[in-house]
């Protein structure tokens, strides 16, 4: 009930009227069970919350190489927005009715949490500092999260394809992990004369 219409409207564009209506009910029946609006809101929020989050902590729950983890986190977004396209849009909306346990940010947030345990023990396996996981799987999360946003509205490239290219950069970004990154100087930016010269067809050439 009033699930199609907060993903079109959004929460202050939706009236009572129209759920009831939508729903083949009168208005004292909405009133009734929910409250008003905000009670209906509130039960589809925490719904899809329970449903986006089971989905991926299924995806982060299971073993395998971190490349298949990242992989299947990646898919079990793309495949709850491409799923439940309504629930999702209600999802990364903002509302006065959602809190702070039921939103999109606190869901990503409760799913970095998971990442990072398992990149400290990925790190540490691999001798680099695990104290770095934190920063790190807020980035990977990020990455996967903004993506799925901006695939929500343009369905395309393909899901799989989508999927394929998250996990290029991510991955590619951690196997070649630095222990120790740092930002060039000043003057490595302005051009340094001990700056080796690119080599022909590489990045830089």
């Amino acid at each position: 009930m009033g699930r199609a219409l907060f993903a079109e409207k959004g929460f202050d564009g939706t009236s009572v009227e129209e759920i009831a209506s939508r729903a083949d009910v009168s208005k004292p029946v909405v009133y009734e069970h929910f409250g008003g609006k905000e009670g209906i809101y509130a039960v589809i929020v925490d719904r899809e919350v329970q449903s986006l989050l089971g989905a991926l902590s299924g995806a982060l729950a299971e073993r395998g190489h971190p490349k298949q983890l990242v992989e299947r986190a990646a898919l079990a977004l793309l495949g709850y927005i491409e799923d439940s396209p309504d629930g999702f849009r209600i999802l990364v909306r903002d509302s006065p009715v959602a809190q702070a346990s039921g939103t999109f940010s606190s869901l990503i947030g409760d799913v970095a949490t998971q990442v990072e345990g398992l990149l400290a023990h990925q790190f540490v396996r691999r001798g680099l500092d695990p104290s770095a996981a934190p920063l790190y799987s807020q980035m990977l999360v990020g990455q996967v999260a903004l993506t799925g946003q901006h695939w929500a509205e343009v369905r395309e490239p393909a899901k799989n394809v989508v999927a394929a290219h998250l996990v290029n950069l991510a991955w590619n970004g951690l196997s070649n992990f630095d222990n120790n990154p740092t930002l060039p100087s000043q003057d490595d930016d302005l051009g340094s004369t001990d700056r080796p010269t690119p080599q022909k067809g590489s990045p830089d050439a």
